[in-house]
């Protein structure tokens, strides 16, 4: 089989992961959410924001990135 440029494309597959908040935290993400409504002109749920409110989260903090092994 030939070599091809591009590496394999990792694991998709979406994990589940469940948790709660507390009350002042859930009104924040409801009010971002209708922000992101009012933004964009479409509607968003809480739960589809997160991830990528995690993943910008995440992608921000160069003290994290720097701890990570290069892949």
């Amino acid at each position: 089989m030939p070599e091809l440029r591009l590496a394999r494309i990792p694991d998709r597959t979406p994990i589940k992961i469940a948790i709660m908040v507390l009350p002042d935290l859930h009104q924040s993400l409801t009010a971002y959410a209708d922000a992101y409504r009012e933004t964009y002109g479409e509607t968003a749920s809480v739960a589809d924001l997160i991830p990528y409110m995690l993943q910008s989260f995440l992608d921000s903090d160069r003290a994290f990135a720097r701890s990570r092994p290069k892949s």
